[in-house]
């Protein structure tokens, strides 16, 4: 087992470190680096890097894979990595679906003070997506200098909820960095994954996606319609920060009218809140309870206990003073007036631009529906969008012995659509070996559509 930390100087550690528990780590693991690059004063992001473990390649045979986690302030270092695509699962146990047999894995806690990442003044926080980006390009030019091995291999983004939202922005300043020769990288695209591009297409499709889905009638349709109008009227006039306040109301009229649906997966039922937290969190303003109810579930008490106990000591690096998301619920604060806000013109760059750009969604995700993705899709005004219209969807089978479809998928030129079958918000959690084809498709490591079953 080799585990390395530092970005440029080379360090061996010891593992098997726990707070109280005796842990038991796989004996079977690969190289892993992780380290901390200061991207501003007083800003510092974690990140941490696997290397493929393909019996029958090397890594450099292989492409790199950046996963970034939503919120914002969601961990891709615990969440991402521990709960969807890396090497072992929350219970320190082998993931069968794990990324990393296809692809070197790099995990990093964006914004600055998600996860291990943390600031040390509250004017260090990111404030909207520029910022967020900005602080991106420092990392990945460090990342990619001191590894050099990297260079030539294709780099993939791949991201969830509002990680998609950052990573349409990050991607298109890397592809312009690597065009200017500023950061030595073989950037090969992006995918999105049940992503934030257009808030308000997620809001107008709730209440017609769960009157759909019989999770509403027609009085609860009245009332969700009610308020969605709303929010888009401040969209309309870019009052995003009301926006970001009606977003926070409309989806408390949808609990109302539901009995609760679970935002993540509409399958499942949230657990009411015991009396005293609500009460607690009722004192709180608006915006720290909308991040403390959506940053709940990227940071579970088992997943929190792990990182800030076996995983902390395991990295030595992470200052003695800061915990694993404990800065998490600032990051959204801080990021309020950017929440709300469309970057389908960035995907618009982005495909003018020839970048890859693949969009993924989970049949059962409320908080970011498949109706509202493909409203979105339909504003692009890339010239080739009504060619990619035209075309029909073809299904995919995740197992070759079964005919149950996982998926649908419809690509034409450097954009493709998958609609992921029985997946809520977190596609790999709930589709593992979907996800990982997925993965393998947008790598070039499987053959397109036309997948056998």
């Amino acid at each position: 087992m080799e585990l390395v930390r530092r970005s440029c100087p080379v360090l061996l550690l010891v593992l098997g470190l726990s707070s109280g528990a005796v842990i038991n780590w796989p004996t079977k693991e690969g190289k892993e680096v992780w380290d901390y690059v200061t991207v501003r004063k007083d800003a510092h992001m974690f990140w941490w890097l696997y290397y493929a473990t393909n019996p029958c390649k090397n890594f450099s045979e292989l492409p790199l894979v950046m996963w970034l986690q939503g919120g914002p302030g969601g961990s891709s270092t615990g969440f991402g990595n521990f709960e969807e695509i890396g090497p072992l699962d929350s219970n320190l146990k082998p993931r069968k679906t794990t990324w990393l047999q296809s692809a070197s894995l790099l995990f990093v806690d964006n914004p600055v003070g998600t996860g291990f990442s943390y600031v040390n003044s509250s004017g260090a926080y990111a404030k909207d997506l520029a910022m967020v980006v900005s602080d991106m390009m420092v990392l990945l030019k460090d990342f990619f200098s001191c590894h050099k091995e990297f260079q030539a291999v294709p780099f993939y983004i791949f991201s969830e909820s509002y990680g998609g939202k950052m990573a349409a922005g990050i991607s298109l300043e890397l592809h312009k960095a690597v065009q200017q020769g500023t950061i030595p990288c073989n950037f090969a695209g992006v995918a999105l994954g049940d992503s934030w591009i257009s808030p308000i297409d997620s809001v107008l499709s709730w209440g017609p996606y769960l009157y759909s889905m019989s999770l509403l009638d027609d009085q609860g349709l009245k009332d969700v319609s009610k308020i969605a109008e709303q929010v888009l009227d401040a969209v309309n006039q870019e009052h995003y920060v009301e926006a970001t306040k009606l977003w926070g109301k409309a989806e408390w009229v949808i609990e109302q009218n539901t009995d609760n649906v679970n935002f993540y997966n509409i399958l499942t039922k949230d657990t009411p809140q015991s009396p005293k937290k609500s009460s607690l969190e009722f004192s709180q303003s608006y915006l720290v309870r909308l991040g403390q109810r959506h940053l709940r579930l990227l940071h579970q008490d088992a997943l929190s206990q792990l990182m800030n106990g076996p995983i902390r000591k395991k990295l030595k690096i992470i200052p003695e003073d800061r915990s694993w998301g404990g800065q998490a619920t600032e990051v959204f604060t801080h990021m309020e007036g950017d929440f709300m806000k469309p970057v389908i013109s960035i995907v618009d760059k982005l495909l003018e631009a020839g970048v890859n750009v693949t969009v993924y969604n989970g049949q059962l995700d409320l908080i970011v529906d498949t109706m509202g993705q493909e409203a979105w899709v339909r504003k692009l005004t890339w010239a080739e969008l009504p060619k990619f219209n035209q075309l029909k969807w073809k299904p995919l089978y995740s197992d070759p012995e079964s005919s149950e479809t996982s998926a649908f998928v419809k690509s034409y030129k450097n954009l493709a659509f998958y609609w992921i079958l029985r997946a809520g918000h977190m596609v790999p959690s709930d589709q593992g070996p979907m996800a990982l084809k997925l993965m393998r498709m947008v790598t070039k490591q499987e053959e397109d559509a036309l997948s056998r079953r």
